[in-house]
């Protein structure tokens, strides 16, 4: 019974850095928030019929948040934490770098805009983890406007281009 009773309290020990049900809201929500607001940006990029989409950018948020919240909430301080950012904005470049195709002219280049999304999906991430909700939903609300706005815009500069090229000729 003595070897039941131990096995029993390391478990809770185990499982007690949540010690209340404040800090359970609090890591419930920015996680949440974190991962809906990735799962926002991740449609959008599925319903452009980009190659990371919902679950891609879900997880980026997602792990973002996770990354700084523990040590947040840990007791890290904001100076030691500095360098846990450091090495998730190193990690994500190297996941934004795969998304980069360079063609084979030389002068095209692919993934650009899928890679910077996942790169702002970090930031958001973290910025939900961190705690700084309003900022998280802003930027997401940003980064969705850009997205939005970019192929009209294209558009437009690719017709002011044709017309400014047609004028030229002899």
């Amino acid at each position: 019974m003595d070897l039941l009773h131990r096995i029993g309290a390391t478990l809770a020990k185990e499982f007690s850095d949540i010690p209340d049900a404040e800090e359970f809201t609090r890591v419930v929500v920015r996680l949440l928030l974190a991962s809906l607001l990735g799962a926002l940006v991740g449609l959008e990029r599925e319903l452009a019929d980009k190659p990371a989409g919902l679950r891609t950018h879900m997880l980026v948020a997602a792990g973002s948040a996770l990354f700084v919240l523990v040590p947040l909430l840990s007791g890290m301080e904001m100076e030691d934490l500095s360098r846990v950012i450091q090495g998730l904005l190193a990690g994500i470049g190297f996941l934004c770098a795969g998304a980069i195709l360079k063609g084979s002219t030389g002068d095209e280049v692919h993934g650009l805009t899928t890679s910077a999304s996942l790169w702002m999906t970090a930031a958001i991430g973290m910025a939900a983890g961190l705690g700084r909700e309003a900022t998280a939903v802003l930027s997401t609300l940003l980064l969705l406007g850009i997205l939005a706005l970019e192929a009209p815009l294209r558009r437009y500069l690719q017709r002011r281009r044709k017309r400014v090229l047609v004028r030229d000729e002899p």
